[in-house]
């Protein structure tokens, strides 16, 4: 058996994301002890494994809770099925490591390359980008919110990027007060203010984009450099502020 501690020592997983998974039904300790710990067996390892491969394949914590609560979920078929996923992964990798080599002989004399070719394995992961965010806020959204992006000048487009951080940063520093205090509230009302600059967000939608941050792993990183539990806690203060 292992305690929250030694499985996030284990696995790099927070004891807050732990109680997270938890309080969802995706991930429940084996038992839990008198002292009130909660503990885990090989089981529970292996359980958590899987949820850690499908957020590496870019599925939402609801989607994985829908597919792993499935009578007939077969771990052995989700391991390949993983496995297809991470070899075409790979193939997209080569292709822009292919591109950054072409880019260095290039660069050295060596070899000509075409413009087009520059953006080999980059053009299509863009389109990837943006067909996901149609598809999740609607095209007319998607393409509304780029033209005001790029109505910006840099220097307007840096400043608040800027502003952004400095928004998490202070979410993080005064995570100890919980998700409910005035002060968080306060910082989450300003990024709020902030996300117009973006898109028209609406109070209610802002929970849906609170929950991208931690359930997509390409936000989630972001948000992990600053503090490891902060996307999980903007999801509770946003969910909060919206209610």
């Amino acid at each position: 058996m292992y305690t929250v501690k030694q499985l996030s020592d284990i696995t790099g997983v927070t004891g807050r994301t732990l109680r997270y998974y938890d309080s969802i039904g995706l991930l429940k300790p084996t038992r839990i002890g008198d002292n009130g710990y909660r503990y885990y067996n090989e089981a529970a390892l292996l359980r958590l494994q899987q949820i850690l491969f499908y957020r590496e394949m870019d599925v939402p914590l609801a989607a994985i809770c829908d597919i792993m609560s499935q009578p007939g979920f077969d771990v052995l078929a989700a391991l390949q099925s993983h496995k297809q996923a991470l070899a075409g992964r790979l193939q997209e990798l080569q292709g822009l490591i292919s591109t950054v080599d072409k880019t260095i002989l290039h660069l050295k004399g060596k070899q000509t390359m075409k413009a087009v070719q520059m953006f080999d394995g980059l053009r299509e992961r863009q389109h990837k980008y943006q067909q996901e965010a149609e598809q999740k806020y609607g095209k007319d959204a998607v393409q509304a919110s780029a033209r005001q992006w790029q109505g910006y000048s840099e220097g307007k487009q840096q400043a608040l990027i800027d502003e952004g951080n400095a928004i998490y940063a202070e979410l993080a520093e005064a995570m100890p007060h919980g998700a409910s205090s005035d002060g968080v509230q306060a910082l989450v009302a300003r990024w709020h203010d902030h996300m117009q600059h973006f898109w028209p967000a609406e109070r209610e939608h802002l929970p849906r984009l609170a929950a991208t941050y931690r359930d997509d792993p390409r936000f989630r990183a972001n948000f992990d450099k600053i503090h490891p539990d902060l996307a999980p806690f903007m999801v509770e203060a946003v969910s909060i502020y919206a209610a």
